[in-house]
């Protein structure tokens, strides 16, 4: 009988890492084409409802500036070229199309409280609508779940119809929204869905659909029987091993493939 082969050494097996950048423009041109891929991803999972759904991220040159799908396009027909580069005020500096200006206005509060975060997800996926609509948070039901163990939060009270559908509520819901977010990574709103932000592109969109596919378990749980729930310190270890933005990105990669 032949030996198998001899073990190819550690320092030789490939392993993808987020990249580095020599210039703002090679990073503004990553962080876009990542942009519509997450966009048309979300599509693909069935993540958006009309006109409602945006994703934004910030750019990395200029201040308060930050990239954003046009309002009315569908997500699964963006790329880089489409998107649209608006302030925090809600004016477009680049692009050929409207920005849904109410519902932007949360994305802009939580990039202005948050300065390490680059991408914010709001769109709408069923079970997190679900979820929000009993105000309740993710339990730790799962591995996965455990994620976002104390590590997420709940707005308990309904931040105003423009949220739900491409609209967020002007100034003081966009503000209440980021205030209810505070250092996490998700964020539940009653009523209206989920919202999730990340270092990367891929981190926040990841959350998103990370997220949603807990509060589907977790509600399928609920409905055969009673779920047990991951103790407090298994939770925060499985938290710790998991819930990094790091990981985040590295499990967004192969959903990402032929977006």
């Amino acid at each position: 009988m032949t030996e198998p082969p001899a073990p190819v050494p550690a320092e030789r097996l490939g392993f993808d890492m987020p990249p580095v950048f020599a210039t703002p423009e090679e990073e503004r041109a990553h962080r876009k084409e990542r942009l519509a891929g997450v966009l048309r991803l979300l599509g693909r999972l069935g993540y958006e409802d009309g006109v409602g759904g945006h994703v934004s991220a910030r750019d990395p040159e200029f201040e308060d500036c930050y990239w954003v799908n046009p309002f009315g396009r569908a997500f699964g027909a963006i790329g880089p070229e489409d998107l649209l580069l608006v302030d925090g005020e809600g004016r477009v500096r680049q692009g050929e199309r409207r920005v849904n200006q109410l519902a932007f206005a949360v994305h802009a509060a939580v990039h202005r409280a948050r300065p390490g975060v680059v991408a914010v997800v709001r769109t709408q996926a069923p079970y997190g609508r679900a979820l929000a609509a009993l105000g309740e948070l993710l339990a730790p039901v799962t591995q996965e779940a455990c994620a976002f163990y104390e590590d997420h939060a709940l707005l308990d009270e309904f931040a105003g119809g423009g949220a739900a559908g491409g609209g967020a509520a002007a100034g003081g819901d966009a503000g209440r929204i980021a205030s209810a977010l505070g250092p996490y990574k998700a964020l539940v709103l009653r009523n209206l869905g989920l919202l999730t932000v990340g270092d990367s592109v891929e981190a926040a969109a990841w959350w998103f659909i990370a997220a949603e596919r807990a509060a589907q378990v977790q509600l399928i749980a609920r409905a055969a029987g009673k779920a047990v729930l991951i103790s407090h310190h298994s939770a925060l270890a499985t938290r710790e091993r998991f819930g990094s933005d790091l990981a985040a990105w590295v499990n967004c990669q192969p959903l990402l493939e032929g977006a």
